[in-house]
């Protein structure tokens, strides 16, 4: 599986793309950085030094690519002088040697003094085996723990609303590129958190958004891992900024995690900004659940990444409606509740029918779901549905998370 957006044009990746990998039994996590680049005009040339540098720190083994087609260059002979002072094993990888023949073009890299040579073609796997053979060499036999299935928090958005400030802020590091520019998160970036008692995954995510409006192949896998980064997580926190409210882009992706039935927490940022009296607060929560209603029971939060003020309220607001959205109600005590509202309120006839909820039970899902016995489960419309919903709601926890509720035969 790919896990990195790939295309020919230069600085594709930008920020640190961690994955785990397994060779000969051994597993270890790999890093990809941006391209090591100095006097380009590209405007996220420091910001990619920065986290190339980081990436070093972080490592054990570093695989030091080079281009056998494009031959030495200086820039790569300034790459290892890096590499030499980080004391780190380095490994000299010369990329593109697609057939034997070639193997002759990667010779000139020994001159860089980092020792052997190693060609491999990384589009057919031309050496990849030998190469990887050498690297787990060196890696410890100790048996690692494996790791607990921990709630994955997805960051989501338009572009340039502050998610990846807002990772940044939490980590208390600059673990992604942040810059002023629309669509500076191109791959979505998986980061463990383990701070303040929380352990859980944060994804950060490039900005979603309308289809009209990308253009480059990269732009668009971007968006397709942003898609997919909200169906693989438990809750997302939907950022909106503050100084432009909420847009009908906004109210797409929030109809997406809502159709995956996803936590929902949503982030006001920029709330430093704003002009506020002892209304605003309220008023402004109201315009955006008039916007997303049916589905008000949600979370919101109103922050300010830049003056870091209530950024650590996101988490404790993401936890709890993973918790709500892990919740199980005993199947007596949703009877026990619900079927007195029900007969007081019972479903509207359909053409002389009268509709009969006789039990109800939560399904075993992964998010919250109901069924509901009957005998005429077709003629139960949803004013009706959403009625249950708000008892539902009424009795037991389940803010940010949606409910799906079905009429079944008895």
């Amino acid at each position: 599986m790919r896990e990195a957006i790939v295309d020919e044009i230069s600085g594709v990746t930008r920020d640190r793309n961690y994955g785990s990998s397994d060779w000969n039994g051994k597993k270890f996590s790999v890093i990809d950085t941006g391209g090591y680049i100095i006097g380009s005009d590209d405007a996220f040339e420091s910001e990619i030094r920065k986290q190339v540098n980081l990436a070093v720190q972080e490592s054990d083994i570093i695989l030091f690519v080079v281009d056998s087609i494009a031959g030495l260059t200086p820039m790569d002979e300034d790459v290892a002088d890096v590499l030499r002072r980080s004391g780190k094993p380095v490994f000299l990888v010369a990329n593109k040697v697609d057939n034997t023949a070639l193997h002759g073009d990667a010779q000139e890299f020994y001159r860089l003094g980092l020792g052997q040579v190693w060609p491999v073609s990384s589009i057919n796997g031309h050496g990849t085996g030998d190469l990887l053979d050498a690297v787990v060499s060196l890696m410890n036999d100790t048996e690692e723990e494996e790791e607990p299935e921990l709630p994955r928090f997805a960051v989501v958005g338009r572009p340039n609303v502050g998610k990846s400030s807002l990772i940044n802020a939490l980590l208390d590091t600059e673990r992604h590129i942040v810059t002023d520019v629309p669509g500076t998160t191109r791959d979505s970036i998986y980061t463990r958190y383990q701070k303040f008692g929380f352990d859980f995954v944060l994804v950060d995510t490039a900005g979603l958004r309308k289809r009209s409006r990308v253009f480059e192949d990269i732009e668009y896998y971007s968006v397709m891992r942003s898609i997919r980064a909200i169906e693989h997580s438990d809750v997302c926190v939907l950022m909106i900024d503050a100084s432009s409210g909420i847009e009908s882009q906004d109210l797409s992706i929030l109809q997406l995690i809502e159709r995956n039935s996803k936590g929902l927490v949503i982030a006001v940022n920029k709330w430093d900004l704003i002009e506020k009296d002892n209304r605003t607060h309220e008023e402004y929560r109201q315009r955006i659940l008039s916007r997303t209603s049916p589905f008000t029971d949600i979370p919101i939060i109103f922050i300010s990444v830049k003056e870091k003020q209530r950024v650590l309220k996101v988490l404790e607001a993401a936890m709890a409606v993973y918790q709500n959205r892990m919740r199980k109600i005993p199947t007596s005590r949703l009877n026990e509740e619900l079927l007195p509202a029900i007969a007081e309120t019972p479903p509207p006839s359909y053409r002389g029918n009268y509709v009969r909820i006789k039990y109800i039970t939560q399904l075993p899902k992964h998010s919250p779901a109901f069924a509901f016995f009957c005998n005429y489960p077709q003629q139960v419309k949803d004013p009706y549905k959403r009625f249950l919903e708000n008892q539902i709601r009424s009795r037991f926890e389940f803010s940010g998370v949606p409910i799906q509720i079905f009429f079944r035969k008895k």
